[in-house]
């Protein structure tokens, strides 16, 4: 039987909820901006939020914790499922507005970001947060970034709610395909999950339109390249969305006075707990990012933590390399102009071990190279392994002024030691490289070997640093 923990101190349920939290990947910059006001407490800035506390005192920016680790649903994975015997705990609003503000004040956080079990119900749970969020906003005058992962499944007048409250939203797809979800979470469906989604992603493009601003999410350069049709779904959820949640009745003729979900939403991929593969899982966020204009999807290596024969035995080692390879070839879409089938096929559904998605297409597209930096315009650099948007708009803008040698690539940024194998300055290579498969990745595998190895093996120990420690070894 759960142990009902309903005698513990405030400092006791935030040892126990901040850690259930830790399988929550939370975002890594907040994407709003919010200038501080007289009679509040805080702001927001659009990039530099953090979401945890290092043992070495170092400030973290997001206070991240469950509301509550009850819950009705049965998930294989979650270690918070209602037959797991572990000690629960749940907070009050004001609890979680006390805690959020002290450690405010004392400079350890700029921001919230809650998530929380399902408690009775999910419009139960809901309105457990959405009164949070309106106490933290009125009550304590908190303007702070606050993200909330909301619970799918509950109603739209609630989900409207904490739009208007929150900076952010995220809505946990979990798993991409709908017989992973009956096989490892039996009370969720894509169904659930999609149509709030869609009606996030459409109100926030309806608000924008009333504000006069153009739909779609800002991208700081990103998504630039994956064609937006966030008001066609039909390969999503096979059928046109639904309205859009309410607006206030004041859109039409006068200015919002506050914007809905302004850093946009998120989502959350399991990554090696059921059989889904790489393809699956990049084709899944690709139409995303498309047709729900996400700003980020999220991908956790399974930490096998439950009994289960559905999942990976206890001992397995979470697939670190792979989620790391899943979230460089998310960039991929995202900044670099590639499409999920240019990466991977039928015939080839994982990414390589060996050598990161960039290098592999290159090495699988070798008669594009190698490619003239001081002509090739800047899409076709940003396909160059070693050089990223940043360095492959300096190499355009530098080249209009005078000649390119190695030496200056290297000062912009341009990693030469992948590089070097696919490009040529003046005409020339930097080393005289023959243009063969195996040749160049027996060098890129060289290159990488490293780097593969301290992914693989990074944070053994799978252990969230907490608020409570301190020791430094």
């Amino acid at each position: 039987m759960n142990e009902i923990a309903n005698t513990l101190t405030t400092e006791e349920k935030l040892v126990i909820l901040a850690d259930a939290a830790k399988y929550d990947v939370a975002c890594t910059s907040s994407g709003s901006s919010r200038k501080g006001k007289e009679g509040f407490l805080g702001n927001a800035v659009s990039c530099g939020i953090c979401h945890s506390f290092a043992s070495d005192g170092r400030c973290i920016s997001l206070l991240k914790i469950l509301m509550t680790n009850h819950c009705i649903y049965d998930c294989k994975y979650c270690v918070n499922r209602k037959s797991n015997d572990v000690k629960r705990a749940t907070f009050t609003p004001e609890e979680i507005c006390e805690l959020t503000v002290e450690f405010y004040k004392r400079n350890y956080i700029e921001g919230l970001f809650l998530s929380s079990g399902v408690l009775k119900n999910p419009d139960f749970t809901m309105e457990r947060m959405c009164e949070t969020l309106l106490l933290l906003r009125n009550k304590y005058k908190f303007n702070g970034y606050i993200h909330v992962k909301t619970i799918p499944g509950a109603s739209d007048e609630l989900l409207g709610t904490i739009g208007y409250l929150a900076d952010r939203i995220s809505i946990n797809l979990e798993l991409p395909t709908e017989e992973g979800l009956k096989k490892l979470a039996p009370n969720k469906t894509m169904k659930t999950i999609l149509n709030p989604m869609t009606k996030v992603s459409d109100t926030i493009a309806s608000h924008r339109i009333a504000i006069g601003k153009d739909p779609r999410m800002e991208r700081s350069k990103g998504n630039l390249y994956l064609e937006s049709s966030i008001f066609h779904r039909d390969k999503l959820i096979g059928k046109e969305s639904d309205a859009s949640l309410m607006l206030p009745a004041a859109v039409g003729n006068t200015k919002l006075r506050k914007a809905f979900a302004p850093a946009g939403q998120s989502t959350q991929m399991i990554v090696g707990a059921s059989g889904e593969s790489d393809l699956t899982l990049i084709e899944t966020s690709q139409m995303l990012y498309q047709n729900m204009d996400l700003k980020r999807v999220f991908y956790s290596a399974y930490i096998p933590i439950n009994e289960d024969s559905a999942l990976p035995a206890l001992g397995t080692p979470p697939p670190l390399l792979r989620e790391h390879r899943l979230y460089q070839a998310d960039f991929l879409l995202r900044y670099y102009g590639f499409q999920t089938r240019e990466l991977l096929s039928e015939d080839k559904p994982n990414f390589s071990e060996l050598v990161d998605p960039k290098c592999d297409w290159a090495l699988r597209h070798l008669g594009d190279f190698p490619v003239e930096v001081s002509t090739a315009s800047y899409d076709k650099l940003l396909r160059v392994p070693g050089i990223g948007p940043k360095s492959a708009g300096r190499i355009v803008s530098a080249r209009r002024y005078g000649s390119l040698s190695f030496d200056n690539l290297k000062k912009m940024g341009v990693v030469l030691k992948r590089a070097h194998y696919f490009i040529t300055c003046g005409g020339r290579m930097m080393y005289k490289t023959p243009i063969e498969e195996k040749y160049i990745t027996d060098q890129l595998t060289g290159i990488s070997s490293k780097e593969n190895w301290e992914v693989s093996h990074k944070n053994e120990e799978y252990k969230q640093l907490t608020l409570f420690d301190f020791n430094v070894s």
